[in-house]
Order: C-alpha cells, then structure tokens, then sequence
C-alpha cells in the first residue's frame, strides 16, 4: 500500500482508483423548511483517505419529513440546537457502489471499486470524549450525512464517504431499496438491545412502520414469552404478524391498555418499545407496563410531550431508556434483511426517482399509502 497523504495535500488524481466521472450532477438541495429544490451540482472529488459513492437507493425517514417541515429539533430554537443546515444535500439511509478512493481509505474499510456499501448515518469525530469512550454514536459535534454541509446525504446521484465513516458492505444481490433499509432496521435492533429483553418477557411494540417492524423482528429474534404489535393501521399489523409478532392490537378499536393487562393478569408488559413519534404513545406506554416495567424511548418527536412523571416514580419505578441511532448493530441488521427473514417487499412499497422526492415527502407525510418509501437516482 501506499503511503497516505499528510493532510493538508491534494491527492494526486493517480492515486484514486475508478472511472472517468461526469463533472455535475442531480441533488436535492435544502434551502429552509418546506424549501428543497433539485438542483444541478459539481460532483464531489474525494479527498484523502475519502471515497466517492455512486448511491443507488435513499430511504425518506420521518425525520427527514420533520426537518422538511421545520421541527425545532432540526432547525433550533432558544432551547436546541439545530440538527439542520441550509445548503446541504438531505439523505442518510443509503446504499451504492464505490466508483473512486484511494489506498488509504480502501485499507481502512476493506473495500474496493465496485463494492457495494452502506454507512453508519453519524460521522464520528473520534476525538470528543463520547469517540474517546467508545460511545461514538453520541459524538458531541454529532455530524450526520444529510444535516451538516460538512457532511451531504444521499439525495444525489453522488456522495462522499469521509474518512471517519463507518462503513459496511452489503450483497450485490438486494433490490437498492431493501439494502438501504440497513439503516432503520440498525436502529430498530439498538432499540432492542437497550430493551434488555429476557425469555419471560412480555413486548409491546408501539407503531408498525420501518422502526417498529423492525422493533419486532428484533424482539421476536430474543425469544421473549410474548411480542404484540400496536398500530391502528390494520395492513401494517397485518405486517407486523409476518415480521415476528405474537398478536396484534389494533388502537383505533381496541383499548390497548386494557388488551394488554388481560394478557398478563392484570400487571402489565414488561417492555414497552416506542416507535410512532405520536404523543399520546407515551402515556399510552407508560399505563400498560407493570411495576418495575422497561419503556424505550425510539421516536423524534415534532412537539413537546407532557405525561404524569408520578407513573414513572411512585407508582411503578420504571427504567426509562432513550435510544438514538444503530450503534454496533449494522452488521445485525444487514444479516437480517440477507437471510430473507424479513418480508422486504412489502415494507420497502415505494421506489420513485430522485426528481419524485416531493412526492415522496408526501406519501410519507400522509402514512397511509406507504411503509418505507426509497429514491432512486
């Protein structure tokens, strides 16, 4: 191998593999809340130790719907800061094929021209005392593709892997789409593993979209004496019976609560998985767990949530658990979707191309025509 550049340099163009590139390209651009265009842009050339990706699928997130509409979250406030930037270029689930890197970066990842590939949605910076701990999905400048222009997403027909990403490789054989679910499904599994769940334990899923089928496929993979799925969409429950639920209850008819507390004597599930980003999921989730009672907190939320923090303390003494991104679950989730296990098909419902992606904003935003909805560029 050769030696890596020092960090201030050029790389010299003879030590990038990969093809002659087209000078410009397709991206979506964020110019504020429920202002992106498609727009014409240079092709990234990748730097030092960087690859250059030809993506071929990007998945839409709900928190890519709440930025659109300008949450505080991601835009900020007096009290937040912005996840946000204008000028950048949205996207962070993703899969494509390295088309250019150099020595450096392919000794690093593994990884070579014509890979096919996925990356963590966080880039580290592998300095902060969260890298330095090796809680790297915390880091505190927290740059993530698609919400720093230090950092585009994959809304484009070509993006930049920086040196301090983390990547992995995936089947060349998946549809874009079902390998760019790595993404969702490697939190989904975080949210599992922070669960803690035990053989006897009774789950609840709250929500079966991307996150919550695979919260429950997740759980259902731990063996637990019961997983139910909660959705008041009866297609998505429906789903959520193939991807490994026990029983399904449906909240726009049925009294959850009370379901729940019926299945289990009158205590209550032992684990209370969050991942609808609704409000009323949490109080909801805090009634149906017994005392001594695990509730997982997955969702962005768009607003405030109030609920009776006394449920959490001196009626039941709850362990409350955040959990935020997929963390040393990446290779999990791609497993998953390979083995076949999952009904890829008829969660991935929507591929549109690139120049689609308000109407995939939109199907997103309405949820009742879609499950995960993909761009293709």
């Amino acid at each position: 191998m050769t030696a890596a550049p020092a960090e201030n340099t050029t790389t010299p163009e003879s030590a990038v593999s990969g093809p002659r590139l087209p000078e410009t390209m397709q991206a979506v651009i964020v110019h504020g809340p429920e202002n992106y265009q498609l727009e014409t842009v240079a092709v990234p050339r990748p730097g030092p130790g960087e690859a250059l990706v030809k993506v071929e699928g990007v998945g839409i997130c709900a928190s890519d719907l709440k930025c659109y509409h300008g949450a505080p979250k991601f835009w900020g406030d007096a009290n937040r800061p912005a996840w946000a930037e204008t000028e950048v270029i949205p996207g962070h689930e993703f899969v494509g094929t390295i088309v250019q890197l150099d020595d450096e970066a392919a000794q690093r990842w593994g990884v070579t021209v014509g890979d096919r590939v996925v990356a963590e949605q966080i880039v580290p910076c592998w300095k902060c005392r969260y890298c330095l701990d090796g809680k790297y999905w915390m880091c505190q400048p927290h740059d993530m593709f698609g919400f720093k222009r230090r950092t585009p997403g994959a809304m484009a027909e070509y993006m930049l892997f920086s040196k301090d990403a983390l990547v992995h490789q995936v089947s060349a054989d998946l549809p874009p789409a079902h390998a760019a679910f790595a993404e969702p499904l490697s939190c989904a599994l975080h949210a599992v593993e922070r669960a803690d769940i035990h053989f006897d334990d009774v789950v609840v899923v709250a929500g079966c979209g991307p996150i919550g089928l695979g919260m429950i496929a997740g759980a259902k993979s731990k063996n637990p004496k019961l997983v139910i799925g909660l959705d008041m969409a009866q297609d998505k429950l429906d789903l959520a019976l193939e991807c490994g639920a026990d029983l399904v209850i449906n909240i726009g008819t049925d009294d959850a609560v009370a379901r729940v507390k019926e299945l289990t004597d009158g205590y209550g599930a032992d684990v209370y998985l969050e991942g609808t980003g609704h409000p009323s999921a949490v109080g909801q989730g805090l009634n149906l767990l017994r005392k001594l009672g695990t509730y997982v907190e997955y969702s962005v939320f768009g607003s405030d949530v109030t609920v009776d923090w006394s449920i959490i303390s001196d009626d039941k003494e709850l362990d409350v658990r955040g959990a935020h991104l997929g963390p040393h679950c990446w290779p999990a989730a791609i497993r998953m979707i390979e083995s076949g296990r999952l009904p890829m098909d008829k969660i991935c419902t929507h591929q549109l191309p690139l120049a689609d992606f308000q109407k995939g904003l939109d199907l997103v935003a309405s949820g009742k025509e879609s499950i995960k909805v993909s761009l293709i560029p």
